[in-house]
């Protein structure tokens, strides 16, 4: 066994050690907060006096995701490995501490884990355990530990869980560029105006600003000025839908193309139908 592997051992064994510089919120200051919702992003934090926050995040995606970020006031200044301990509070004797992981804490960089080591971080404090990291310094060698104290966990934790469960299951990548297909009279068909209503209710929610392009084709079914005619009247309609749901105006740009760039031949509905499309690419500003 290395002498930092006992060490931690030692650290691990008890949360009153005199020679362990400790950081947690104490019984009256210990605080949860739910700093972000909406159907885009879920933030739970909790602040640690003297040392920073932990962090934990899930973003509006296809799969369920979590990260947990420990940000320190003082970014380590070497590579830093580090043990994760379940520890009781001290209000429970006689449970014992357990093993969670083993991490790196990297030079400049704060504490990162990703989704199964966050839920499990999650699991312990719901059971009224302090989830506790031990190292060693970088600069004074002092052994560490920073926990993450349960008290006032619960409620916090319900309004993070009620977040998680309202975002979005498609992210900025699943609408960032979406070919809508329409009928031989310019109308969309059911799947790509459910698909528009997503891009819609992303864009009403992501508060950054974008560009949006719209660019607008079809088959070669009529003549070319009745095709021309028809993509120009579509790339307008789907202009104003997009400004009558709050989209500014100046980031949307649309182009009728009319017959142009085909991406299939037109000898049957179903080669037509790949030609009559919409290709809506969507840009941070």
């Amino acid at each position: 066994m290395t002498r930092l592997a006992a060490l931690l051992l030692t650290m691990a064994a008890t949360t009153s050690n005199a020679g362990i510089r400790q950081y947690q919120a104490e019984l009256d200051n210990s605080q949860w907060q739910l700093s972000e919702s909406s159907p885009l992003q879920c933030v739970l934090r909790h602040q640690i006096p003297g040392y920073g926050s932990a962090e934990f995040v899930s973003h509006a995606s296809k799969l369920l995701n979590m990260q947990f970020t420990l940000h320190m006031l003082r970014k380590p200044d070497s590579k830093t490995e580090v043990k994760l301990q379940s520890v009781p509070p001290s209000w429970r004797p006689g449970v014992p501490s357990q093993p969670l992981t083993e991490l790196t804490f990297y030079r400049q960089f704060d504490g990162e884990l990703e989704k199964d080591d966050a839920w499990l971080i999650l699991s312990e404090l719901e059971r009224g355990m302090q989830p506790t990291f031990y190292y060693q310094d970088w600069q004074d060698k002092q052994a560490v530990s920073v926990a993450l104290s349960s008290v006032n966990f619960a409620h916090s934790y319900n309004q993070f869980s009620q977040c998680l469960n309202s975002l979005l299951p498609y992210n900025f990548d699943d609408i960032s560029f979406t070919v809508l297909h329409h009928d031989k009279y310019g109308e969309l068909t059911r799947e790509s105006v459910e698909q528009l209503d997503r891009i819609i209710t992303f864009l009403s929610l992501d508060p950054r600003s974008e560009i949006i392009l719209l660019d607008v084709y079809t088959d070669s079914y009529g003549t070319d000025k009745t095709n021309m005619a028809l993509t120009r009247q579509q790339a307008q309609k789907l202009k104003e839908d997009l400004i009558s749901n709050g989209i500014n105006e100046q980031r949307i740009t649309s182009q009728a193309h009319g017959e142009k760039r085909h991406v299939a031949d037109n000898r049957s509905d179903q080669e037509r139908q790949r030609n009559r499309r919409v290709v809506l690419r969507i840009e941070p500003f």
